[in-house]
């Protein structure tokens, strides 16, 4: 494992040498690069000889800091400097979850470094509009008073520790209100069964970015990790496809 030193935050990564264009997997809130869809592209990459990288965003997996510290322009920084310092030439980001937040806002700040973008239950400006959205007013309270709210999830014993800085920070990186123009190749990809990312938020991006060549496709049964076999075999066909 190898390290970058970026705004003074240790950001962990791995790095696969290869053919270009270059794939980058980002990962999702509270994941990790060791996620089952980061290794399986990993493997494919090793195979096809593709040029592959991934890292643990700040407060994720082995980069330093703590979780509770980091925001969305953070993480975002973080994919920014990852991309600029530890990649060449085009690149297609694959953004899982909060990951395609995190692309999305990659592609605005450097549009000539991509080649394509695969978004994989993507879920941007979730701070605003499922977390703060979905509050009740006695969560409010609580964020607004003590500084964080604990939310229940369904992938952890543990709850998660919403902060009050993830959700201001999070109302500066919107990507949905403002106009987005994704000048290369974008390819959608979401669950039916996705309880955390509902099906109307792919259709959103559609209707809202400017992009010649996009394509959504809604797979039947499929939930949130998207890691199944057929999934995965999905996500490698897409990436196949823009780094044709």
């Amino acid at each position: 494992m190898e390290y970058l030193l970026a705004n003074g935050r240790q950001i962990a990564y791995r790095k696969t040498e290869g053919d270009g264009p270059g794939v980058l997997f980002l990962g999702g809130f509270r994941s990790d690069m060791e996620g089952t869809k980061a290794v399986f592209l990993e493997n494919w990459a090793k195979r096809a000889g593709r040029a592959f990288l991934r890292f643990d965003y700040s407060g994720h997996g082995s980069s330093s800091e703590e979780f509770t510290d980091g925001c969305i322009g953070e993480w975002s920084d973080d994919a920014i400097a990852v991309l600029d310092e530890l990649t060449k030439g085009p690149q297609v980001l694959v953004g899982s979850s909060m990951g395609g937040w995190i692309s999305l806002l990659c592609a605005r700040a450097r549009p000539k470094r991509m080649a394509g973008l695969v978004g994989v239950a993507s879920a941007p400006d979730f701070t605003e509009d499922s977390m703060w959205n979905g509050f009740l007013e006695s969560q409010k309270n609580e964020l607004l008073c003590s500084g964080h709210v604990e939310l229940r999830s369904g992938y952890d014993d543990e709850p998660y520790i919403i902060t009050q800085k993830l959700i201001e920070d999070g109302r500066k990186q919107l990507v949905l209100r403002e106009p987005l123009d994704l000048p290369f190749p974008v390819r959608l990809l979401h669950g039916t069964a996705d309880v955390d990312v509902e099906m109307s938020v792919p259709l959103r991006i559609v209707g809202h970015v400017t992009c010649e060549d996009l394509q959504l496709t809604f797979v039947k049964g499929a939930d949130h990790r998207f890691s199944d076999g057929p999934c995965l075999e999905m996500i490698v066909s897409a990436v196949k496809e823009l780094t044709a």
